[in-house]
């Protein structure tokens, strides 16, 4: 009887544990808004396509600047895009099939190619936890706070900064005119100093990773790193060398973004880096967000 007992238990255990697995990762849950920024951003720039140069790895118009250049970091390719912009509103984010909610993904090249985007990185992967603040173009999708983690705040005017989401709700953040708020890190630079140290890591990730940063060198300037690894060509970065790259080219504030195989850099319409992610033929893989440079069209 204890046998059976006890058989019939382990079968209700397994079972469970599948559904919950793809409940978790593979079931699509859609959410939706919790509150909308009462504050209007001003989107005064528009494309003018008359002034438009672009290379493989630049781009450049009446409103903004993108250079892309690749070095080398500690056996490792590093793709380092600085770019300026005359309108905060240029640089926005975007979520996989227009939709808020778990396990809903996309490819980032495939997102930037929806939305128009002249540049694009991936963002949070904020559909992989059920905590972490989440705000999108001034829209606050979930307000649940992640213990101890620091969130990336976007203000209306393009600043950057870091908030403890312990010390303030995402429902403040948004009053006090949040338009981004992602939730990874952490923060890797802060009034120009390197906050990480030589041990710090994400979670269970191994010390050298893919990477995807964002940082501020001033007003409407911007730093974007995204780092290769996991390869013989290119070993990856820990975040303290991530953050010394991003001091390095003048982030006076950086933050660490979703890694390892989410780490895309799209830049006119293509890939810049080489992802790791994906299968099949494609090596990128499909994620909830992105963070991209690009007009409201």
């Amino acid at each position: 009887m204890k046998r059976k007992l006890t058989i019939v238990t382990s079968a209700i255990l397994t079972v469970y544990t599948s559904f919950t697995l793809v409940d978790t990762f593979m079931l699509q849950h859609s959410g939706t808004a919790i509150a909308t920024s009462t504050q209007t951003v001003k989107k005064t720039a528009k494309k003018d396509s008359s002034t438009v140069k672009k290379t493989a790895t630049s781009y450049e118009d009446s409103h903004m600047s993108i250079n892309v250049t690749t070095e080398r970091v500690d056996d490792t390719t590093v793709y380092v895009a600085d770019i300026t912009v005359d309108d905060p509103s240029l640089l926005q984010t975007a979520l996989a099939n227009n939709t808020y909610g778990r396990n809903y993904t996309e490819k980032t090249s495939s997102m930037a190619s929806e939305h128009n985007a002249i540049f694009a990185i991936n963002g949070d992967y904020y559909g992989f936890r059920d905590t972490g603040y989440v705000v999108r173009n001034g829209t606050l999708y979930r307000d649940t706070v992640a213990t101890d983690t620091d969130a990336l705040v976007i203000d209306s005017d393009g600043n950057m900064k870091s908030v403890n989401q312990s010390d303030e709700t995402a429902s403040e953040l948004l009053k006090n005119g949040a338009q981004q708020v992602l939730s990874f890190g952490p923060t890797l630079v802060e009034n120009g100093k390197v906050t990480v140290s030589e041990n710090a890591e994400v979670g269970q990730s191994q010390a050298s990773n893919p990477r995807t940063a964002i940082g501020q060198v001033g007003k409407n300037h911007y730093v974007v790193v995204v780092s290769d690894g996991r390869t013989s060509e290119s070993t990856g970065l820990s975040l303290y060398q991530l953050a010394n790259v991003m001091k390095k080219h003048g982030a006076t504030y950086a933050y660490n973004l979703d890694g390892g195989g989410s780490s895309t850099m799209v830049l006119n319409g293509k890939v810049i880096n080489n992802p790791v992610g994906g299968s099949g033929q494609s090596s990128e893989r499909a994620v909830s967000d992105m963070l991209y440079f690009g007009y409201s069209e």
